[in-house]
Parts: structure tokens; C-alpha cells; sequence
């Protein structure tokens, strides 16, 4: 599926060991590449509400005979998940059953690979839309992340971009039985010119959305982005949250004794720097202007 394109180029997670390391790093990289061509770098990011839950069991056979896959697979896939029932309970209550016949559930071993390949015509399609409109838009799909990314010289153009684009994916997406959480659409530029936020808007309530202001600091994937990408806000944030990792370690052992000192320094190497260096191939590049802020690291330590 990958080798014939039918996966799009655009989504990641969980396919070929991609991560949200090689979502972050592939997004600063866009930026990078764009100032070289003194281009500004906006972004729409979006969430699909109830995402899994939402999976169409009567398109996916569809989607996965297209896919070109067996055609035993696309019977099994008709038979899955279907004909379920579910009930609450809350202490002596219990709730009449009802159907739920669509989704994938949550953890389930098959989730990304399903959630991929139920997304991927849609990417087809979005891609086919924006080059007949002529619309230079990138996309990052991580799971149920997607990012819209516009690069031109003026905001204002690059608005108007990420504007068209949000409304053929709300058309879309509508197609395929699911719907954006508006709530958590949010909108960034990158630029190394000053003022950067004194900018309007991007209105999106003409086509259901909400007005989205531009902010100071910009939380994907947990990555904390600046409009320059020095990183600040994200270096700081995460050694001050392993220092209270640390401290929560002293909670451990019994009533007796602590945890001895090997058990202490295997905990630190696997619960607390982990969370230390997240994203350090994202922030750490090469003439990045972060290396100064590893002395915070360094005094944590």
C-alpha cells in the first residue's frame, strides 16, 4: 500500500517508524527552507472530533478494495466491529443497549493502519481540489493531527490559502462521515521579522469555523514552538517538568527504606530523561540558537 502511493506522502504515525520526532523535524524543516526564500510559514492545525469512533464499517471494505488489497480481507473487514451493542452503568443504573455499529476501538492493535487507510482517499482527493484551484498548500497528517501549511511572502495570501483549504477539507471530510473540532483548530505563523503579532485574524466563521487570533507560543504535538524558532518556551517547560518527576521518585519504595541508587538512576534514565530531551533532534539542529539553554539541563542534572 505504500509502494503503490495509496497511503498519501502527507500522513504519518505509526507507518514506516514515523513519530511525532519526524512530524516535528519535517515541519521545521518546511520553515527553515522557506526564510531561505524569505517566505513566512503559516499553519492551520485541526482535530477530527470522535475520530475512531467514527469509521464508516460499510466504506472501509470499499476503500480497501480500492487500496488493492485481497478480497478475503475486504469480507473480514465487513463482518468487523459489526453488530455490536453497548450499555452504561453507574452503581445500580444500567442503561438500555444501543448499536454501534461504526468505529474502531481505541487501542486496538489495528487502529493506525485503519485509521491511515480510511484517510488516504481523502488526501487524494484534497491534493486533486487544490491543484486544480491552483492552491499551494502542504498538509501534515499525524493520526488524527492534520496541519495545513501555506509559505508566501505575504500573510494576507497565505490566509486566503489556509482559508479555501480548510473549506474544501470541511466538504471532504462531511463525505466521509466525519467532522473538525473546531475548538481545537488553531492557527501560527513563522517569521524572523518583528511584530509578527500584530496581524488579523483568520476568520473562518463564514464556513462554520471559529476567528482564530495569532499567539505568541504554538503547542503541536507537544513541541512548544515561537514564531523564531528559538525554542525557548519548550526547553524551559520540560527540564522543569522532569524536576517534578524527580521529586515524585521519592515517593517510591516502602515503609522501611527508599529505593536504592541503581533503581534511582534507572528511573532517571527512563522516566525523567526521556521527557528532558524530548524533541532534541527538533530543536537541537544544527545552528539552531538553543545550545546556551542546555545549561538548564545541565543544573537539573
Amino acid at each position: 500500500m505504500i509502494s503503490n502511493n495509496f497511503i498519501h506522502h502527507s500522513q504519518l504515525g505509526s507507518l514506516k517508524q514515523k513519530s511525532t520526532m519526524n512530524a516535528g523535524i519535517i515541519l521545521t524543516h518546511i520553515i527553515c527552507l522557506g526564510w531561505v526564500k524569505n517566505l513566512v510559514t503559516s499553519t492551520l492545525a485541526f482535530n477530527i472530533a470522535q475520530f475512531f469512533p467514527s469509521l464508516n464499517h460499510q466504506l472501509f471494505p470499499l476503500i480497501l478494495d480500492k487500496a488493492g488489497l485481497n478480497r478475503k480481507i475486504s469480507n473480514f473487514f465487513k463482518n468487523y466491529l459489526v453488530g455490536r451493542k453497548t450499555n452504561y452503568c453507574w452503581n445500580n443504573f444500567v442503561s438500555p443497549s444501543s448499536n454501534i455499529n461504526v468505529g474502531v476501538g481505541q487501542g486496538s492493535a489495528l487502529l493506525t493502519i485503519l485509521s491511515a487507510l480510511y484517510l488516504s482517499p481523502v488526501f487524494h482527493s484534497l491534493e486533486k481540489h487544490l491543484k486544480i484551484l491552483k492552491i499551494s498548500i502542504s498538509i501534515i497528517s499525524f493520526v488524527n493531527d492534520r496541519l495545513s501549511i501555506s509559505q508566501n511572502k505575504s500573510i494576507s495570501h497565505s490566509n486566503a490559502n489556509l482559508f479555501c483549504s480548510y473549506n474544501i477539507i470541511l466538504f471532504l471530510f462531511s463525505k466521509y462521515g466525519l467532522t473538525i473540532e473546531q475548538g481545537k483548530t488553531d492557527m501560527f505563523h513563522f517569521s524572523r521579522s518583528q511584530g509578527i503579532f500584530n496581524l488579523p485574524p483568520l476568520d473562518l466563521s463564514f464556513i462554520g469555523g471559529p476567528s482564530l487570533l495569532p499567539k505568541e507560543t504554538w503547542r503541536y504535538l507537544g513541541f512548544i514552538f515561537n514564531h523564531k524558532l528559538t525554542f525557548r518556551s519548550h526547553i524551559d517547560f520540560y527540564p522543569n517538568k522532569v524536576i517534578s518527576t524527580i521529586k515524585c521518585m521519592k515517593l517510591l519504595g516502602n515503609s522501611t527504606r527508599s529505593i536504592n541508587p541503581l533503581q534511582k538512576r534507572r528511573l532517571y534514565r527512563c522516566c525523567a530523561l526521556p521527557i528532558a530531551l524530548y524533541g532534541l533532534p527538533v530543536w537541537n539542529y544544527n545552528k539552531a540558537p538553543t545550545y546556551y539553554h542546555l545549561n538548564i539541563l545541565r543544573k537539573m542534572q
